[in-house]
């Protein structure tokens, strides 16, 4: 037979449907191996940690088929209890397959300390974003007498005086006290005058 007529003959097309067939069939139990394997369709939503200690995080997602990993810890946040988790990725609500790692990081135990910069003779202006950049807050603002207008004077934590160098705590309030701008000054020779004793006059019947 040639090969034009077993191309045309119904051989051919029984064979052709046989092999469409078993295509089909292997590719229908590969993706099922698939899905099998990757356990698709079988995923879980992340938990909310948030606030939970590590204990606590290890044995809520034990009860899921989860891991976690802790990362580090971070700069002290009043608003979470100590050693409490403060981050984590994938976020809540995330859906995840069984056996995924969730990546934590827990607050710190409390505020680290800074340095006191060198704000003395700076503007208020230029001060406030120094201290917010080391994780302190401007807190009182007091005005004296003194030409510079807005500018540092003094630093002050808790009524006691800064010097550049001192360590407080991180979001700790450093009050701040300013020139006014409207200090005025006597001339020398004036205030010389004022203090001289007044000139008398001699009365006219003695002369």
């Amino acid at each position: 037979m040639s090969l034009r007529k077993y191309l045309t003959s119904r051989v051919f097309f029984l064979q052709l449907l046989a092999a469409i067939a078993i295509i089909a069939v292997l590719g229908y139990l590969f993706m099922h191996w698939l899905t099998f394997t990757t356990d698709h369709g079988h995923e879980i939503a992340v938990p909310n940690l948030a606030k939970l200690t590590e204990e606590q995080v290890e044995s809520k997602l034990d009860e899921l088929d989860l891991d976690y990993v802790l990362l580090d810890s971070v700069d002290y946040r009043s608003e979470f209890p100590k050693y409490s988790v403060v981050e984590q990725d994938p976020l809540p609500g995330t859906m995840v397959k069984v056996g995924r790692k969730i990546y934590i990081k827990i607050n710190a135990s409390g505020f680290s300390s800074v340095k006191i910069p060198d704000l003395i003779e700076k503007t208020y202006r230029e001060a406030v974003p120094t201290l917010k950049a080391l994780g302190l807050e401007a807190g009182t603002i007091t005005y004296i007498p003194n030409l510079g207008k807005d500018m540092v004077l003094e630093m002050r934590y808790k009524g006691r005086n800064l010097k550049v160098g001192d360590r407080v705590l991180k979001a700790s309030k450093i009050d701040l006290v300013l020139g006014d701008g409207k200090a005025s000054y006597v001339d020398e020779s004036q205030a010389t005058d004022s203090l001289a004793a007044p000139a008398t006059e001699t009365p006219k019947d003695e002369q």
